[in-house]
């Protein structure tokens, strides 16, 4: 096994994760079997309890596992399957040594950080790299590793003490150290300046790690007496320095690290010999370039609960990417906070209320994704009652098919005070209550996680259609409440169907309005298992619906049989690739999104 660890320093955010996913995918094109590992020094066990607005969304795994959002950037650029333990937290590793303390495991000894947690990390990356991730049996060639975090934080030392050990442990030639920093150019003056990743480096070589590899973040190319400077002061030789610099949308870097033969550098030190030397990106390379291309829009309205910050709904943005670049449709979202749309904010903040009205009735379509808690659900609400009579497409998401169907009872069947026994656990009209395979009284890893099966009910819906007609479909899940079954029939008898359901038929999977051109709302997450080139069914239906493409597409009998091509015209202008969330003004770009001026920031 080789390993490949991608370090950062001088500030966060400076884009590890998407590094470390187009490290993975260019020795991916080289012929290698690929697997990663994301390591966040945070005393959490994992991500399920952390708050989206802090932290970013919450991914979820086949296995159920709630990790870092990195690990979705891992699955879609590589098209894997992770397992929770390529996640590996503080909060884990020592939970797993507490646990081996109490069963007596070490004998009497007095535990330490060194050699007891510094073991179990290495213990864990070892077990963890050799869990086959990509559907064939075996373990892969190369663990790509990332450690989150700053170079220096307090929370990762114990982290760096074991993988300065690990690098001894498994031998020259055997593992890579990737390092991004950052060199800023001073507006002032005009230069980019080499002192700070001077300065992290050799924070990095005190800790007992030495690069091998400097990917450089600047927003222009590095000057060659910069990489010269950086090659004498850092101790890399200068062929192995990479500028990493602002490109026109996120697929790019993949090409960007290709074009300065960074899977060279690797491979050589590495000490790997590949089929492929040059990486096979042709599919890659056309995706990139028609993104680039696209003119005609299509606006998406996300109507959501945690819009001050994009990378809360981070797969649910990339899953409306991958199904508008397929649809040849330059993507604009529009950010509508639920709460905005509440008759309370008309007497509080008029003008919040107009705008966020403003842009649910201008947009092509309406997304309502999943949250927790009562704020803003009665905004969600609206915006499904809106969607629902005004014939605009409308894809809701867990919480958005909870509101979906509240609506509908309230609206259709009259039930004024229909809710979630969450939001009022006294209503007379539970739509949606708790189903018996979670906890009320613990938080983590207590939902309904991970991929579960969906069975369609019958051949003539659209979510059938869209999946191309199958009998049942594998989709990921984190939730607590679900819509009644006790209500399902008085809910049916009224128009709505409910078309997907569990193998016990108690759960409510899909939800679909037949006399609506476009209205599924499901309990799943989609977003999930959509990848570039391969976009989720549902949201290639919701897109398709937005551009009038419906028909066409539900006549294929499939949403991912839609083929990428590399018209368009003039190309979009440059913007920043980041791991976390981006400042957004009026028509700010992210990763090849347009999205409005709502308020959002890092």
């Amino acid at each position: 096994m080789k390993y490949v660890l991608v370090t950062g320093g001088v500030v966060s955010g400076l884009g590890k994760g998407v590094t470390a996913s187009s490290i993975g995918l260019i020795l991916k094109a080289c012929g290698l079997r690929v697997t990663s590992i994301k390591i966040d020094p945070y005393l959490n066990s994992d991500a399920g309890t952390m708050s989206p607005i802090e932290h970013g969304e919450v991914y979820v795994l086949d296995d159920g596992g709630e990790v870092d959002l990195d690990l979705g950037n891992y699955e879609r650029f590589l098209d894997l399957k992770l397992t929770k333990d390529n996640n590996i937290t503080t909060g884990k590793i020592y939970q797993a040594v507490i646990d081996k303390e109490r069963r007596g495991d070490y004998l009497g000894k007095t535990v330490q950080v060194v050699p007891h947690i510094t073991d179990e990390i290495q213990e864990w990356i070892e077990r963890a790299s050799t869990i086959p991730v990509d559907g064939k049996d075996g373990p892969a060639d190369v663990c790509v590793i990332e450690l989150g975090g700053t170079i220096g934080d307090i929370e990762s030392m114990p982290f760096i003490e074991a993988l300065g050990q690990f690098s001894h442990r498994v031998g020259h030639g055997n593992f890579c150290l990737i390092h991004v920093s950052l060199v800023p150019v001073l507006s002032v003056v005009g230069e980019q300046k080499t002192k700070p990743t001077q300065h992290s480096v050799r924070g990095l070589r005190s800790l007992g790690l030495s690069p091998d590899i400097l990917a450089c973040r600047s927003t222009t190319e590095l000057d060659e007496t910069i990489k010269e400077k950086l090659s004498r002061f850092c101790h890399v030789q200068r062929e192995n320095i990479i500028t990493l610099y602002d490109v026109s949308n996120i697929w790019r870097v993949p090409l960007l690290l290709r074009d300065q033969k960074a899977h060279e550098a690797i491979l050589k030190v590495l000490n790997l010999n590949c089929e492929n030397r040059v990486p096979a990106l042709v599919d890659w390379t056309a995706r990139a370039d028609l993104s680039d291309r696209l003119t005609d829009t299509v606006r998406i309205a996300m109507v959501g609960k945690y819009t001050v910050l994009s990378d809360a709904y981070l797969s649910v943005l990339k899953a409306l990417l991958h199904a508008s670049v397929a649809f040849h449709r330059k993507l604009c979202v529009d950010w509508v906070p639920a709460c905005d749309l509440e008759d309370a904010t008309l007497q509080e903040n008029p003008d919040s209320y107009k705008k966020a009205w403003k842009l649910l009735k201008g947009a092509d379509a309406i997304l309502v994704p999943g949250g927790f808690g009562d704020r803003g659900v009665e905004g969600k609400i609206l915006a499904a009652k809106y969607a629902r009579e005004n014939l605009v497409p409308y894809l809701g998401i867990c919480l958005g098919m909870q509101t979906a169907v509240i609506e509908f009872a309230r609206s259709v069947l009259g039930l004024k005070n229909a809710n979630s026994t969450e939001f009022d656990p006294n209503t007379k009209n539970p739509c949606v209550i708790f189903m018996p395979e979670g906890s009320k009284t613990h938080m983590g890893g207590t939902m309904r996680l991970g991929s579960r099966r969906t069975y369609f009910q019958g051949t003539s819906s659209k979510s059938t259609k869209l999946y191309g007609n199958v009998s049942f479909v594998d989709e990921r899940h984190r939730h607590r409440y679900e819509v009644n079954p006790d209500m399902v029939p008085q809910l049916e008898d009224a128009g709505l169907s409910f078309t997907g359901k569990d193998e016990s038929g108690c759960r409510m999977e899909i939800v679909e309005l037949h006399s609506h051109p476009y209205f599924i709302a499901v309990q799943f997450h989609p977003e999930f298992t959509s990848r570039p080139g391969k976009p989720s069914p549902l949201f290639s239906g919701l897109v398709a619906a937005a551009c009038g493409q419906l028909d066409a597409l539900l006549k294929k009998g499939s949403s991912r049989t839609c083929r990428l091509t590399s018209n368009g015209s003039s190309p979009i202008k440059p913007q920043h690739f980041y791991e976390n969330a981006t400042t957004l003004t009026n028509g700010a770009l992210v990763d090849g999104i347009y999205c409005n001026g709502n308020g959002l920031h890092a």
